[in-house]
């Protein structure tokens, strides 16, 4: 294809050429020539060619009042020509392409009266033609989006196939649409309109043939005729941020790692901005620095240094939507802290009670020493002492002596140092 637009490109240089470089009009190059079409189309179909002729200047030089002070000149080989109509400053024809391919067509305006002179102002178009069918497949919802082909899951798509058919070639043909949306859904219908509603998220690209049949009752070709054509629009399906799931603690001493996991129910990519306040307040712009998430899960981490109550406000939003969240955190003084003064207390208060028991117990191996040092009484004392029991002792000397004789006294701590004087 690109071999032959050069072949025609060359040929319209050329003859273009050979227009003769006679002296200028005062009217050259204060106008230019615009040229609009109604293509493409598809083969046999009719389009439209119109050129204009208008001031440079963004219309402050005025036309000629008289239209045949100029004259239009077409090139449109190898298009055919169905009719053509001349106004005051513009010029318009209809054409008919036989064959597929891309087709130049240039245009030029000379004075009427001098055809020997340079052309006031010359213009081309390439005019595409093929043999399938021409259109586009639309596809809307009722909710905008801000970005080009993304749409909401869970909500009605109407897609659409918009023929191209400005000459009304078509009126009298049937079509058949056949839909494939990409996700496993395929149909066949009647009706260039159908609605859908896609379910998940992702990309999907919804595929479409058009089948457009007649009968042709003209020369040359007679009989069942068929055109086909293949349409594709690409969609990428998102949610809106419906909210964020947090799980984490909400009981922690000072000094400890804790990790919250943030959980997006909504399409990424997901931005978010957290900060710890004493209440639960929404975020401000500005009051915390946003992160850029890909996926629908994020971890935060953080560490308390000072015990008391605290709250996560997070923020999180897609292009589609926000939404905000909030996590009670209580901090308590870390259990290490304590067991630090723990230990020498208990240290001090088991000192204090050997001190105690040491004491005690001197006490009592010198009252024993002074026991033993006590002399016996007869044998017929100690009989009546026994039968009579310790209520019938004098005093208290006599009972302990009694208890030593009959129980035994446990051995001293410490042997007593005799003195002897010499």
């Amino acid at each position: 294809m690109a071999p032959t637009v050069a072949l025609r490109l060359g040929r319209l240089l050329w003859l273009a050429g050979l227009l003769p470089w006679a002296p200028a009009p005062a009217a050259a190059g204060l106008y230019e020539l615009r040229v609009i079409t109604d293509g493409p189309a598809t083969t046999g179909a009719e389009v439209t060619i119109s050129a204009g002729l208008v001031a440079k200047d963004n219309g402050s030089l005025t036309l000629p009042a008289d239209a045949r002070l100029y004259r239009f000149h077409w090139i449109h080989s190898p298009l055919v020509v169905t009719g053509k109509k001349e106004k005051a400053s513009s010029s318009t024809i209809h054409v008919v392409g036989n064959v597929p391919g891309d087709f130049p067509v240039s245009v030029w305006v000379t004075a009427a009266d001098c055809w020997m002179c340079q052309p006031v102002a010359r213009s081309f178009v390439v005019l595409p033609i093929t043999e399938f069918l021409v259109g586009n497949l639309v596809v809307t919802q009722n909710t905008s989006l801000p970005w080009p082909s993304s749409y909401l899951t869970k909500t009605t798509l109407k897609v659409s196939f918009l023929l191209h058919d400005p000459s009304n070639f078509f009126k009298s043909a049937s079509f058949l649409y056949s839909w494939d949306f990409g996700d496993g859904t395929q149909m066949v219908t009647e009706d260039a309109m159908v609605y859908y509603n896609y379910s998940i998220i992702g990309t999907f690209t919804v595929k479409l043939k058009v089948v457009a049949e007649w009968e042709q009752v003209e020369a040359p070709t007679k009989g069942i005729v068929q055109k086909t054509g293949d349409f594709s629009a690409s969609l990428k399906l998102q949610e809106t941020l419906r909210g964020i799931q947090v799980l984490g603690p909400t009981l922690i001493q000072t000094f400890q790692k804790m990790i919250i996991t943030l959980n997006f129910l909504g399409s990424p990519p997901v931005t978010v901005c957290w900060r710890l306040k004493p209440e639960c307040l929404p975020l401000e712009e500005g009051e915390c620095h946003p992160v850029s998430v890909a996926t629908t899960a994020y971890n935060v981490t953080h560490t308390f240094r000072d015990p008391g109550d605290y709250c996560f406000s997070i923020r999180a939003e897609n292009v589609i939507s926000k939404t905000h969240q909030y996590h009670r955190i209580q901090v308590w003084p870390s259990s290490l802290q304590p067991a630090v003064f723990a230990f020498p207390c208990a240290t001090l208060i088991t000192m204090m009670l050997a001190f105690i028991m040491y004491v005690t117990l001197r006490n009592a191996t010198q009252q024993k020493d002074m026991v033993e040092n006590l002399e016996s009484p007869t044998g017929a004392r100690c009989c009546c002492q026994m039968c009579c029991g310790p209520f019938l002792l004098e005093t208290p000397s006599e009972y302990l002596e009694i208890v030593r004789e009959n129980h035994g006294l446990l051995p001293p701590l410490y042997k007593s140092v005799k003195t002897y004087t010499v």
